[in-house]
């Protein structure tokens, strides 16, 4: 009974998150235009759980290179008005876009010349009549069985923030290194900052064989280390190509004997490799842009030095992907 009630209130949000993106149109270029031509600071500003939200895109806009801050509405009427400045361009949201604390605010800030985003369900509103810009957020129904309390609705703004920040991000050409410099306090800004080799695994803590061996042996290796993976070198020790989890699957699903396949007809031939005098940001937008969570280090000639895992940039169990 529980477990088809919660799959109700997600396809309810899933269908409002739909029904926001055929939505999406001219006004989302213009609000992204708007934000990148400004020169100052982008400000959010609701009330009650629309601030909640607003909240939480201003702390993703700050992080991904967009800067903002939240003000709230009646703390703006009372002196934090101060903070705005002509140049600034405003995200207000309301998902009426009847809230009348907010309104109240919206008159002052177009005194000042503060162009106005409004996030709203109701494009007839008086929050998006007295806007710039309209973002419409409207979804078919709250998951709330009374209609009552902000659900559907409030995951719609938050995803059409989201929507605006990773554009924003894209634009500005914000990268890994970028973030590391906006989070230099945190544990995981201060794992970026080494260069691979203080982060590599070396000797054999590397899960390697020899080109000549079949893939059962390699499976040996890989299941012992139990990174995932198993790279295959030379002589030379030179890497050759790598053979995954994923790899081994497939052929034992395709009635493969492990004992009679040879390494070099199964594994993924010159992987991606990087030198261990690369910083761990690089080798994590690496891993981001080719998809993968294994990069082995190479030396002078391609010689196999280390090998590096996702979970020793951004530590076991301790962070997941941030950007």
């Amino acid at each position: 009974m529980f477990i088809e009630e919660a799959r109700e209130v997600l396809a309810i949000e899933e269908q409002g998150l739909a029904s926001v993106r055929e939505q999406i149109g001219e006004e989302f270029n213009r609000a992204v235009q708007t934000i990148l031509s400004c020169p100052s600071r982008l400000v959010i500003t609701g009330i009650g759980k629309s601030g909640i939200i607003g909240q939480k895109i201003s702390a993703t806009l700050n992080s991904t290179g967009t800067p903002s801050f939240f003000l709230h509405p009646v703390e703006a009427m009372h002196g934090d008005l101060g903070m705005v400045a002509p140049s600034d361009v405003v995200i207000a949201i309301s998902y009426s876009g009847e809230t009348t604390e907010l309104n109240r605010l919206l008159g002052s800030l177009k005194k000042r010349g503060t162009s106005i985003i409004a996030m709203t369900g109701d494009s007839e509103s008086t929050l998006a009549n007295a806007s710039d810009i309209v973002l419409d957020i409207k979804v078919p129904m709250e998951a709330c069985p009374l209609g009552l309390a902000p659900t559907a609705s409030t995951t719609a703004t938050l995803a059409m923030g989201d929507a605006l920040a990773v554009v924003l991000l894209r634009r500005k050409q914000f990268q890994a290194a970028d973030f590391r410099e906006n989070h230099p306090g945190g544990s995981l800004g201060e794992r970026l900052k080494v260069c691979v080799s203080e982060v590599m695994l070396t000797g054999n803590a590397i899960p390697s064989v020899s080109n000549t061996v079949s893939v059962a042996e390699a499976v040996t290796v890989l299941n012992r280390e139990s990174l995932g993976a198993v790279l295959i070198v030379d002589d030379r020790r030179k890497v050759m190509g790598i053979i995954t989890d994923g790899d081994v699957r497939r052929a034992i699903a395709e009635g493969h004997n492990l004992n009679d396949v040879p390494v070099d007809n199964l594994m993924t031939a010159s992987p991606v490799t990087i030198l261990a005098t690369i910083q761990a940001v690089d080798a994590l937008s690496i891993m981001q842009q080719h998809e993968i969570t294994i990069l082995p280090i190479v030396g002078e000639n391609k010689k196999l030095i280390g090998i590096l895992h996702l979970h020793d940039l951004l530590g076991k169990g301790e962070f997941r992907f941030l950007v």
